[in-house]
Formats: C-alpha cells, sequence, structure tokens
C-alpha cells in the first residue's frame, strides 16, 4: 500500500498538484470561508486522487474512443462531426480531473490562450449547429476543418514556443518570394 501512494504522489507531483495529506486538504477547504460560486463548485466536488485519475482515465478514454469511432463516419459529416465534437469535449474534460475544473477555466482564460480557447469552443458550437440543424454537409465538413485548426492551435498554446514555430514554418513555407 505504501508503494501505491509513493506512486500517487509521483503522479501528483507529475501534473503538477501539491502533494498533502488528505486531512490537511480537507482541514483547508473547512477554512475556507469565501461564498463565491466557484469556490463553493470546488468544495463541493473534491475528490481524492485515485478518484481524479480514474475519473481522467475514463473521460480520456471515451473522448479518444468517439474521436476513433468518428473515423469510421468520416464520409457521413453529421455523423462525423456529432462524434468528433463530443469526442473533443471528453477530452477536454479529462483534464479538468487532473487540475480541477477552477484551475482548468483559469488556464484556459489566461491571457496567452484566451483567442484559441474562444476560437476552439466556437468551432465546436458552430460545428454541432451545422451537423444537428442545417443539415449540410458542406458547411459541416468546412466546421470540423475549422474545428481541427482550433483543436491543434488551442493544444500548441501549452507548449512553450509551439504557436510561434509553427507560425515561422508556416510563413516559410507559404512564403512567395523566391
Amino acid at each position: 500500500m505504501e508503494k501505491m501512494n509513493r506512486a500517487f504522489e509521483k503522479v501528483k507531483i507529475m501534473v503538477g498538484m501539491d502533494v498533502e495529506d488528505e486531512e490537511q486538504q480537507a482541514a483547508a477547504l473547512e477554512n475556507s470561508n469565501s461564498f463565491a460560486f466557484v469556490d463553493d463548485f470546488n468544495r463541493n466536488c473534491t475528490l481524492s486522487t485515485t478518484q481524479r485519475l480514474y475519473g481522467f482515465a475514463i473521460c480520456f478514454a471515451a473522448g479518444l474512443t468517439c474521436t476513433l469511432l468518428s473515423m469510421l463516419v468520416f464520409f457521413k459529416p453529421i455523423k462525423f462531426a456529432i462524434a468528433f465534437t463530443l469526442g473533443n469535449l471528453l477530452s477536454l474534460g479529462s483534464t479538468a480531473f487532473l487540475i480541477g475544473p477552477k484551475r482548468q477555466v483559469t488556464m484556459m482564460l489566461d491571457p496567452v490562450r484566451i483567442y484559441a480557447t474562444s476560437i476552439y469552443i466556437a468551432s465546436m458550437i458552430i460545428a454541432l449547429f451545422c451537423a444537428l440543424y442545417v443539415h449540410n454537409k458542406l458547411l459541416t465538413f468546412l466546421a470540423l476543418i475549422l474545428e481541427f485548426g482550433a483543436l491543434v492551435w488551442y493544444s500548441l498554446s501549452y507548449i512553450p514556443f509551439a504557436r510561434s514555430m509553427v507560425s515561422k514554418i508556416m510563413a516559410s513555407c507559404f512564403d512567395t518570394e523566391f
């Protein structure tokens, strides 16, 4: 059991969580006197490290499964859009299990990635709207291209200097001056 606890502590450190005893964490939550909605939400959603890892693994596996299964219906853009977007939402939500919903939202709304987050979420909404209400395959396919591009750009925002590197590579590839 001690080996398991040490392994969980190492995983906590890898994902950026503070290593604390469960008793210290419970005492800190009781001492909090804030009545803000987000603090109240976080207080009611406390999970142990084991529960967080299980939640992450299940949510991420479901998201990956939806995304991979969407490839089976690639030539049916409406079904593809629904499965692909659901997979993206589940994968995005899985990280909230690791770092908590408050920190997830804070990181998504960080000034460095606010535009990438906005475009990513808007592209998911547009893809679902085109698939579920408009039923136009061409618009749905264009929305999926936008969603995939936004997903890549959003993901690159978490890697230091990745967006500037990709921008420079793309500019040099499509440079028309010889």
